[in-house]
């Protein structure tokens, strides 16, 4: 395992249907991992811990066409869900 946790890339992907939350996992992902859905819903906890979801969610509904995705940043965690680091920010308002 590496000191420094793994990164995990998040954004947001827009269907005709609804706003989905995306988490990019590293290919080398530290085997402390055993539960892929588990630290999807922690990164997913980190992220709204740190961005207003509602504001995001509502800005990236009305600016952001179908099939696009937003990148949010990303979250940098320890298998035992300590936050090593995070890079995360909201979507840029419109033009």
């Amino acid at each position: 395992m590496s000191d420094g946790g793994d990164t995990f890339g998040v954004g947001i992907h827009v269907t005709e249907t609804e706003l989905r939350f995306l988490v990019r996992v590293p290919s080398d992902i530290d085997s402390g991992w055993t539960d892929p859905e588990e630290f999807q819903r922690l990164v997913e906890r980190v992220v709204w811990d740190r961005l207003d979801k509602e504001s995001v969610l509502r800005r990236i509904s009305r600016t952001t066409p179908t099939g696009e995705t937003v990148a949010l940043g990303t979250v940098t965690l320890e298998p035992d869900g300590t936050v090593v680091s995070h890079a995360l920010s909201p979507p840029d308002p419109p033009e």
